[in-house]
């Protein structure tokens, strides 16, 4: 792979597995130190397996653990990450889970573990890389841009999801969160993207996918009639940590095969 993000420094949260380890071996592959952060020491061994697979494979990459709810950890992170480093150039903002409810049913802890992980997450996670962007600058000789940050969101921040309102409201203020925040620091020469993953094959959505019959279904919602893989996100988070996107700014990627394209009618309806 060419290296486009060598010398860079990348924060990718909840990278223990699935997307998030998916899209760190992808920026390690091109070049960029890898920070995998995890939010819990449950999961030290099994994001340890991801940063060691980068390390045999050439790359560059550490573990840090932080709770990317909570305030006090996630500064500390970009604290000790920039006192290691020098600076960040790149945040995955990827960290992010499900606690399914009927509406009826769902608890207020439910709705605030989602909400606190997958969107107060993000915003705390952008506003501590922007002030690092804004304090260093571009640096033209690594990119120029003076920072890239790439949001995890999902089809769910346009499908509506009965049974998941918790989730499909996070995914829809990522979106709008995202945009925000590129509006605001575009002059300052600083990316906000978002990519929006359909039905990847990972941990989270394991049941949806396990058996051959659970797959048929599934891919009933696939115009493209195959389930993503970590790598399809991976590669378009290169591309939106790279110069190749430099005029893309404030959008979202939708890496669904075809998800949104409403499947539904693909028969008239």
């Amino acid at each position: 792979m060419e290296k486009k993000l060598q010398d860079q420094i990348a924060i990718v949260t909840g990278a223990s597995s699935g997307i998030g380890a998916g899209c760190a071996r992808a920026l390690a592959g091109a070049g960029a130190t890898v920070v995998i952060n995890y939010p819990a020491a449950r999961s030290k061994e099994k994001v340890s397996k991801v940063a060691d697979g980068i390390v045999a494979e050439g790359g560059k990459a550490i573990i840090y653990q932080a709770d990317v709810s909570k305030e006090d950890e996630v500064v500390k992170m970009f604290t000790d990450v920039t006192a290691q480093f020098g600076t960040v150039d790149i945040l995955v903002n990827n960290a992010g889970l499900q606690r399914d409810a009927k509406l009826v049913d769902m608890t207020i802890d439910q709705w605030n573990e989602v909400i606190g992980i997958n969107l107060t997450g993000q915003f705390l996670c952008a506003r501590e890389a922007i002030k690092e962007f804004l304090r260093r600058g571009v640096d033209e000789t690594k990119s120029k841009a003076a920072g890239k940050i790439i949001c995890m969101s999902s089809v769910h921040e346009v499908i509506p999801w009965a049974g998941h309102v918790n989730y499909a409201a996070s995914k829809g203020g990522v979106m709008m969160m995202m945009k925000t925040i590129a509006q605001e620091y575009a002059p300052h020469k600083i990316r906000v993207n978002s990519i929006a993953p359909g039905a990847i094959a990972t941990p989270i959505n394991h049941e949806a996918w396990d058996t051959p019959e659970d797959l048929q279904k599934l891919l009933k919602l696939v115009p493209q009639k195959r389930i993503g893989q970590v790598e399809d996100i991976g590669k378009v988070a290169v591309f939106l940590a790279s110069d190749d996107s430099d005029y893309i700014n404030g959008t979202t990627i939708f890496v669904d095969g075809g998800m949104t394209l409403y499947p539904g009618f693909e028969d008239n309806g």
